[in-house]
């Protein structure tokens, strides 16, 4: 008899030791199937939900958060619902599939439903995320055949949670026996200013120079509201999670300085899709284009898209592939209307 006491003590020391060890704040997620898990909740991200337990080993459980339907703490957790609004303050359970959270400033809990719910202690987001690629692509051939030929395309995007800077540019020569046969460069900058999550309002400038467009100078500055059709994190599936789709329409004015013909300038519109597809973590597609429709004279207007497919090769170094097409409606006298770039490229991309 006082062995199994002994033994009861013993295993009761053991638990109580095990609790006093652990450090981590001690919840009640409740399930779908009636039963309920105890321990540390580090985050939900992705549609799982990562549990630390008092008595299991280092590794953390993961829990699908579509079995979620409510839980408690005596602690804080943050809470990243849906339409971007994050609260913070402690969760619990009023009914199944709603929790009620105590924060701070407010007297009275905040009634949230689980399906509201997008991330629980979401990782903290840097101030400023960079991202960006730079690609080169060349050839040399000398003796019978004698050509060169370069290229250069860089990307830049700085994104805060209010704003966002873009700028890309293309640098694209060539010659051979004959002489200089492609020189032509491409600019554009643009700043976006979010209103809301999805609403945000843009103002853009676009430079470009072709010596075999007879274009000294093309450029184009406007301003307007832009619309995040699909952001990242928008689809659970990790072959759609980092998809990006925008659009977007403006206003503007519209300059072309020709080395021979006449210049022209005009009010103009703008319209502009963006669209990014990291179909795998290897494998990217994206497509970007811009219009500019003279308000002036329906004939007069100028299209310049960019699309194609990017491939991660070792780390962070990628191969591109991609297609540029523009087409001026009225040319320099003499020109064609339409141009075609085919673009094989090497280079780097970075996310910091």
């Amino acid at each position: 008899m006082h062995k199994k006491k002994w033994v009861m003590v013993v295993v009761c020391a053991y638990m109580l030791m095990a609790v006093a060890a652990y450090a981590g704040t001690m919840a009640q997620i409740d399930l779908t199937d009636g039963s309920r898990v105890f321990g540390e909740i580090l985050e939900m991200t992705e549609g799982k939900l990562s549990v630390k337990t008092a008595f299991g080993d280092d590794e953390p459980i993961l829990i699908y958060w579509s079995e979620v339907v409510g839980l408690t703490s005596e602690e804080p957790i943050t809470f990243e619902l849906q339409d971007g609004m994050t609260l913070t303050g402690i969760p619990t359970m009023d009914e199944a599939g709603n929790v009620h959270v105590q924060t701070e400033l407010l007297k009275r809990p905040i009634p949230v439903s689980v399906d509201s719910i997008r991330a629980v202690n979401p990782p903290e987001k840097k101030a400023v995320v960079y991202t960006g690629n730079i690609n080169f692509g060349g050839a040399i051939n000398s003796g019978n055949t004698k050509q060169k030929n370069a290229s250069f395309v860089g990307e830049l995007i700085a994104r805060s949670e209010r704003l966002r800077l873009t700028i890309l540019g293309r640098w694209i020569y060539g010659e051979d026996r004959t002489g200089v046969n492609a020189r032509n460069s491409f600019g554009t900058i643009k700043l976006d200013f979010f209103i809301t999550k999805r609403f945000y309002a843009y103002s853009s400038a676009i430079f470009e120079q072709d010596t075999f467009q007879d274009l000294q100078l093309r450029t184009s500055i406007n301003a307007g509201p832009g619309y995040q059709i699909i952001d990242q994190g928008d689809f659970s599936s990790p072959y759609f999670h980092d998809m990006q789709l925008s659009g977007e329409i403006g206003l503007g004015f519209f300059n072309e300085d020709f080395k021979i013909a006449q210049d022209q300038n005009y009010v103009t519109g703008r319209w502009a899709i963006d669209f990014l597809w990291p179909v795998l973590p290897t494998v990217t597609l994206f497509h970007q284009h811009q219009g500019f429709p003279s308000l002036e004279d329906s004939s007069d207007f100028y299209v310049t898209s960019q699309q194609g497919i990017r491939l991660n090769l070792w780390e962070n170094f990628v191969s591109s592939l991609q297609v540029n097409w523009r087409y001026d409606n009225t040319p320099s006298p003499g020109f064609k209307k339409k141009d075609v770039l085919y673009l094989l490229t090497l280079g780097y991309a970075f996310v910091s």
